[in-house]
C-alpha cells in the first residue's frame, strides 16, 4: 500500500461537475487538513490498511508538531492506483503491480472506514471516475508512506 499525503488548507474532488467529496478544516478545529492519495497493490490485506489509516492518523506533520487525532483534521481518501506506475523501461509505464479494480476498491473502502472508526471526519472521491482534486498544498508538505 502506498498513500501519498499531502497537507492542505481546502481539498475538494469533482467528477462531471459535481462535487464528490470535500473537506473544509476551517470548519474544524484544525487550520490543515488531509489529502490521502491511496494506493493497493496485489498483497495488500485489510490488516495492513487498518494499520496505515491508523498511522496517518496520528503522524505528525500538522502545526506544532501535532496529528490529524490531535486537531481532528479532515482527510480526502482518493484512489490513486497510479502510484504503483512502473516507468523504469520505456516510456510507458506499467499499471501490473497495482491491484485490480474488484480487489482494489474494498480495500480503499476500508481504509477509510478505519479513519472514521478512529474518529476522522472523511470525504472520498469516486473509485474508477476520472475526477479532478482542486487542493491548496499547506507547506508544502507531502509526504510519501509505504507498508
Amino acid at each position: 500500500m502506498r498513500v501519498l499525503l499531502q497537507r492542505v488548507t481546502s481539498a475538494e474532488v469533482t467528477v462531471d461537475g459535481e462535487t464528490v467529496g470535500r473537506i473544509d478544516p476551517g470548519a474544524h478545529a484544525a487550520p490543515h487538513g488531509l489529502v490521502a492519495l491511496v494506493g493497493i497493490t496485489h498483497d495488500d490485506t485489510e490488516t495492513n490498511v487498518a494499520a496505515m489509516a491508523d498511522k496517518l492518523w496520528r503522524l505528525r506533520v500538522l502545526d506544532g508538531e501535532r496529528s490529524a487525532a490531535d486537531l481532528d483534521a479532515p482527510i480526502l481518501v482518493v484512489s490513486q492506483f497510479t502510484l504503483y506506475a512502473d516507468t523504469s523501461k520505456g516510456r510507458r509505464p506499467s499499471w501490473s503491480a497495482a491491484a485490480p479494480g474488484p480487489v482494489a476498491e474494498p480495500l480503499v473502502d476500508h481504509f477509510a472506514d478505519s479513519l472514521r472508526a478512529l474518529g476522522a471526519t472523511v470525504a472520498t472521491g469516486r473509485f474508477g471516475a476520472h475526477m479532478h482534486i482542486d487542493l491548496t498544498n499547506d507547506g508544502p508538505v507531502t509526504l510519501l508512506l509505504e507498508g
